[in-house]
């Protein structure tokens, strides 16, 4: 995988938390909880992303991601680099 994209996180984050229709629209930089997305529901997606890219997504960085444009620059980041 190239690039890790808003349909990437859309798949992943309703498989997660199974909300649909809360990632539609102009939403990139909406805050997770705006959109209703609870700590657990990020950190089974952040898990999720690991295992299906092959990366490592530390924890203390994860703090400061709080949008899904920011997931995803933090997801593409990683791509690449080694556990």
């Amino acid at each position: 995988m190239n690039e890790f994209t808003m349909d990437d996180l859309k798949k992943v984050m309703r498989e997660s938390a199974g909300e649909d229709g809360a990632l539609d629209g102009d939403v990139l930089d909406s805050s997770f909880e705006e959109l209703g997305y609870d700590s657990l529901a990020l950190m089974e997606t952040t898990s999720r992303i690991e295992r299906a890219l092959s990366v490592t997504l530390p924890e203390e960085e994860m703090a400061d991601v709080s949008t899904p444009r920011d997931l995803l620059a933090f997801v593409n980041s990683r791509v690449g680099v080694s556990a």
